[in-house]
């Protein structure tokens, strides 16, 4: 059979491992009516943890329900776009545009009178407001309601956010069945907030919006999705080799797809042995530097990668202090970009106070581009946002 994982961006794995509760609420939300809070979210969490697929899968409960669906990528034109969508979407419901005509005549001596009628387009018809009022009023949309995403939510323009923020407002108002989500890393959403800090009405309607974080999986939960795999495909998958193969993912949705995806291709027999499962984690421990960790860190500031490359020479947690003194500054400045690294999904600070690196393999991807990513500690301070 084909290979069940798919460590792909945006591809939906067999089995979404760890995420029930969100899509629960999610659909609690939609059950529970116009305005229900649910229905406005952020989705936001580190490269990899599978914010797109979650965005797939809450489109798919919305269409259970017998919702309309849009999905979109927050790129130049996006209002246009979902304008476009929604109109496609009213005229699969039956509900075309009433035809307007406009007539005129003129008469001339030898030939009587001429009359000739134009149709013209129809009403307003780039307007996202109204084109999701005339489906939401569509007779076949009683039961139902639209849900919009929008992925890579950093890369929306300021006047189509303040635009797509306005009109979602007044439909809620309106108690129209009407859902928004939206994805984005986190420090991408945080800067968003801020930027539209100016334009209150805005931001504070985004402020209401839920905060679905999404972090790592328990790796018990990993395993056994592992293990239903195999039992799904007739393939015998050890327990033991499951649950280690589980380690090596530390819970991270991408870097699960990765050494499941590589660990069933090593061997199309009949077992998956633990010389199949050594090969597929060692490959996934290669991918996951280029495919998520290089991304990530284009992210970031000098200074942000200069703290993680000091982090990188402990072998397990480490102090602010020992950081200090690797980067030749105090604490406090390290404090700093703390809070930033942590917004960012990189790092987590422990209940003791020392740093840990949130996302596999970053330390030892870290420590072999040492010095492509520190930087000279002696030049000016960066100043943090």
């Amino acid at each position: 059979m084909a290979n069940p994982f798919k460590p792909s961006a945006g591809s939906t794995p067999p089995l979404l491992v760890g995420r029930g509760e969100v899509l629960d609420d999610f659909a609690a939300a939609l059950a529970d009516g116009a305005g229900a809070p649910g229905r406005l979210a952020f989705v936001t969490g580190a490269r990899g943890v599978g914010k797109t697929v979650m965005l797939t899968k809450m489109g798919d409960i919305a269409h259970a329900e017998g919702w309309v669906v849009i999905d979109e990528t927050a790129t130049g034109g996006l209002i246009d776009r979902l304008t476009r969508s929604v109109r496609a979407a009213r005229h699969e419901t039956g509900v075309l545009d009433r035809p307007r005509t406009r007539g005129f005549s003129f008469g001339i001596a030898t030939l009587g009178t001429i009359s000739k009628d134009y149709e013209l387009a129809p009403a307003d018809p780039h307007d996202l407001r109204i084109e999701i009022g005339r489906l939401l009023d569509s007779p076949i949309m009683a039961d139902g309601g639209l849900l919009i995403t929008v992925d890579e939510i950093h890369t929306i323009d300021t006047d189509e956010l303040e635009q797509l923020a306005a009109i979602t407002q007044h439909l809620i108002r309106e108690d129209r069945n009407i859902a928004l989500v939206m994805a984005g890393i986190p420090q991408a959403v945080d800067q968003l907030l801020a930027d539209n800090a100016q334009r209150p009405r805005v931001s504070t309607f985004l402020r209401r919006a839920e905060m679905v974080v999404l972090g790592k999986v328990d790796e018990a939960d990993v395993a056994d999705s592992f293990l239903q795999t195999a039992r799904d495909a007739d393939r015998a998958w050890p327990a033991e080799i499951a649950r280690e193969c589980a380690t090596a993912t530390g819970g991270y949705p991408f870097m699960i797809q990765l050494v499941g995806y590589h660990t069933w291709r090593t061997e199309q027999g009949t077992e998956i042995t633990n010389e199949h499962a050594q090969r597929g984690i060692a490959v996934a421990r290669r991918k996951i530097g280029q495919l998520v960790h290089a991304p990530a860190l284009q992210d970031l500031s000098d200074v942000d990668k200069t703290i993680l490359v000091a982090m990188a020479q402990d072998d397990g947690p480490s102090r602010s202090s020992d950081i200090a003194q690797r980067i030749g500054k105090n604490t406090s400045y390290v404090s700093v970009y703390k809070g930033r690294l942590e917004r960012s999904g990189l790092i987590e600070v422990l209940p003791n106070g020392t740093l840990s690196f949130s996302t596999p393999e970053l330390r030892e991807y870290l420590r072999e581009h040492a010095a492509h990513y520190a930087m000279a500690t002696t030049g000016p301070d960066e100043v943090a946002p």
